[in-house]
This record gives C-alpha cells, sequence and structure tokens, in this order.
C-alpha cells in the first residue's frame, strides 16, 4: 500500500526509537489491520500467527437511543470496521468477536448491558459510552471484573481520579482540547467568558479546564457568569437571554450531541451569535454540523478529528469506512477505531487475551493509530493525540459547514503532566 499522503519512513524511524525489545519494534512497524488497499499496509507482520490467543469478545456500549443517538452510530460502525480489519490482518493471528449493546446513555443501563455482555457473552473488553457519566460508571465496573475498558466519552476523571489500570482511553479528553482552544479562544475572540454547560460530568470538566486554561493564557480574561442545564433539556430560552444581557463576548458550550445542536439553534434564531462568539469543544463534530446547517457558521470548536486530516494511515480508515457506509467517519467512528485496534496490538504484544497481562503490555506501548504513532501514556492510560482549533465556516457547496483549521497542538504538547491529572496508577 502506498503512503503518499504521510511517507512510512518518517514514521517508522520515530517507532524505532521508542522500542522496549525487537519483537515490539517489529510489531510496531507492522503497521495497523486492514483489507484491500489498508490490508496491504497493516498485514503481514507473522506474529500473531505463531501465537495462540483466545477469540476475544468486544461489548461494545453505545448510546443508540437518548440525547447522543446520533452520535453513537459512528461509534458502532468504526467499532464494526476495526473488528472486521482486524479478523482479516495476518498481524494479530486471532479472531475477534463483537456483542453490540445500547447504554440509553444512562449510568445504570451502561452497568447492566456490560455486566450481560461479561456474563452472557463472554466478554473481556468493551469499549464505548459516550456520556461521560456512563463511563464513569462502567470504569468502576471493569475495575472489579478485572477487564479492560476503551470509554468514548471525554471528561477528565475518566483517566484522572477516577481512573484505573483496565481503563484504556482513545478519546481525547477535555483538558487536551482546552490545551488548544481556550488559550486560543481567550487570545483571539474576547475575554469576557460566559460558560454554559449540560450538567453533569463532562459539563462540569469542561468549565474546570478551559477556566484555569484561560486565566493562564490572558490576565485580561473575566468569567461573566455560570449557567448550568439539565441533561436532555430542550428549551435553552432563558439561558440564553441572561447570555445577551450580560457583557460576555464569548460563550463556552460544555455540551455535546443534542443538547448542543438545540442551544445552537436557538441562539442563531434569539440573534445571541451576531454579538457573542459561540464556542463548543465538540461544534465541529460532523453529526452537529450536519444538523445546525447555515446556523453552525461562524461559531468555532476543538478539533478531536476531521477526515481531511493527514496523519498516520487515516486515509485509508477513510476510504474504507466510505465503502463500508456510504459516508466519511466522523470523531466516534475514528475513537471506537482506535480503541480497538490500538488495544489489539496490545494483545499481540502480551501474547495472550488475558486482560490481567494486555492492561501491562498495553501501558506506554507505541503502537500505530489513525494519528500516526501513539501510546497510552503509562502514567493514566490516556492516549496522546493531536487536537486543532477549527473555524466552522460556510462550505463551497451543500449547506453543512465546513472545518477550516486554525491551530495544532502536537499529541505531547496537548496532553497535561501526569502530575496534574490526579490519576494514581
Amino acid at each position: 500500500m502506498g503512503h503518499a499522503n504521510n511517507p512510512q519512513g518518517s514514521e517508522d524511524s520515530e517507532l524505532r526509537t521508542g522500542g522496549r525489545s525487537s519483537r515490539r519494534t517489529v510489531l510496531r512497524l507492522a503497521g495497523v489491520a486492514g483489507t484491500g488497499a489498508l490490508a496491504g499496509c497493516i498485514g503481514g507482520s507473522g506474529l500473531g500467527g505463531s501465537q495462540s490467543i483466545d477469540t476475544v469478545t468486544y461489548g461494545v456500549l453505545s448510546p443508540m437511543t437518548g440525547p447522543y443517538g446520533g452520535l453513537a452510530e459512528g461509534q458502532r460502525n468504526g467499532a464494526k470496521l476495526a473488528v472486521q480489519h482486524v479478523n482479516e490482518s495476518d498481524e494479530f493471528g486471532f479472531e475477534m468477536e463483537a456483542v453490540y449493546e445500547d447504554t440509553q446513555a444512562k449510568p445504570a443501563t451502561g452497568r447492566q448491558k456490560a455486566q450481560k455482555v461479561v456474563d452472557q457473552d463472554g466478554a473481556q473488553y468493551l469499549m464505548g459510552a459516550i456520556s461521560s457519566s456512563t463511563a464513569l460508571a462502567l470504569n468502576s465496573f471493569v475495575e472489579s471484573e478485572e477487564i479492560i475498558y476503551n470509554p468514548g466519552a471525554a471528561a477528565l476523571p475518566i483517566t484522572g481520579e477516577e481512573c484505573n489500570e483496565y481503563v484504556f482511553r482513545a478519546e481525547t479528553n477535555t483538558a487536551q482540547i482546552a490545551e488548544a482552544v481556550a488559550p486560543w479562544t481567550v487570545n483571539n475572540l474576547g475575554t469576557n467568558v460566559w460558560f454554559h454547560v449540560a450538567n453533569y460530568a463532562y459539563g462540569n470538566s469542561v468549565v474546570r479546564e478551559w477556566r484555569s486554561r484561560m486565566k493562564e493564557a490572558n490576565g485580561e480574561f473575566t468569567e461573566v457568569g455560570v449557567s448550568k442545564s439539565q441533561l436532555g433539556a430542550s428549551n435553552y430560552g432563558s439561558y440564553i437571554s441572561q447570555i445577551s444581557n450580560s457583557d460576555a463576548d464569548v460563550a463556552v458550550l460544555g455540551m455535546t450531541g443534542g443538547d448542543l445542536i438545540n442551544f445552537t439553534k436557538q441562539a442563531a434564531n434569539q440573534g445571541l451569535k451576531g454579538s457573542v462568539a459561540l464556542v463548543g469543544p465538540t461544534m465541529t463534530f460532523q453529526v452537529v454540523r450536519n444538523a445546525l446547517g447555515p446556523a453552525a457558521y461562524g461559531t468555532y470548536g476543538g478539533v478531536r478529528y476531521v477526515p481531511k486530516i493527514e496523519t498516520g494511515d487515516n486515509q485509508s480508515f477513510v476510504s474504507a469506512y466510505q465503502d463500508a457506509y456510504d459516508e466519511t467517519p466522523d470523531n466516534f467512528a475514528r475513537v471506537a477505531y482506535d480503541s480497538i485496534r490500538m488495544t489489539a496490538q496490545g494483545i499481540v504484544e502480551a501474547g495472550t487475551s488475558d486482560p490481567e497481562e494486555v492492561k501491562d503490555a498495553l501501558a506506554g506501548l507505541q503502537v500505530r493509530s489513525l494519528f500516526g504513532p501513539n501510546q497510552f501514556r503509562e502514567c493514566d492510560h490516556q492516549a496522546t493525540n493531536p487536537v486543532w482549533v477549527g473555524e466552522n465556516v460556510e462550505p463551497d457547496s451543500g449547506t453543512a459547514a465546513s472545518v477550516t483549521l486554525r491551530q495544532k497542538v502536537e499529541g505531547q504538547d496537548a496532553i497535561p503532566p501526569c502530575d496534574s491529572v490526579n490519576c494514581d496508577l
């Protein structure tokens, strides 16, 4: 497979510098799993073929119904493609099966579904959740069950104070996004800031992370106000009026999915966009832009992922995803795909599917990802992903906003220092 968009030589050189054994170096040079052109890029290491690993069963727990239903489809599709690619590649040498369940974005339901796939389906690996509250419930569950979990949610505590040795997150967390977007916002859009968030783990994490970074970046930063709405609320008129009648020139929106879509639509209808810059860590998500149409134009957000980036083997992934689903992947598809693929490389490294041994092999292991060389950091098991500042702009055709990338922060620069995340592993 060709690497016109990302020459292999530069990545392989970087991979060789961090190897802990010759076998590990061979694993990293093998590439990622895939079919067609993608398979030619990743298969052929032969490592998996020499090992005897039991069938690996993943429980994929996505909120197919509830406030994040529009986001969950991409997560499930990305997981399905990852499982297919693992099974069709010579790199891994074991069969992977997946069981799919609906968490409904409810912590109790998520835990019930997790118990079901473990007890009835034999899952030793879990991936999923978009609601951070559900993810935190699954954190606790996998620690008691001693199985591995890849969260699909972004609140910092998941790999911060609520971390544990069985949790490995490929999703970009709120602190990484804040590191890129909060300083840029306060230095480029305005210093009088109002925070409006959904009142749960993710939204509250946004306030903490953005507030601290804005203070550090600009001494003129002023917190004009904070308001919080119930997760899944439908009417935001009173909050929008509060912001409009304040001195705010920037509103940071710590919400996602249907909450963010409904708030932004109502803000546009009430004329808030004309006087206040709307910035949301998830404002550039594909499903948000598709739903908002022109209401998204001129808004700003953190960029965890967009299909056009030319990092790692992302363009091969985009092609495979388009062939499978007749659409481009979003961040949730990327997270599911990388979660399973990165963990699968840890299984090969361990030479066993036993989560107890895989967790030790996977921590700090440098592997391939759609972002290029990556790892679940040893101190907190958080992936070291790059992040971008993005502006939603009017597209050349259609109505869904295009994303213009304004600034990139490399993964090692975006991730908070180990001693600041309150994770004790």
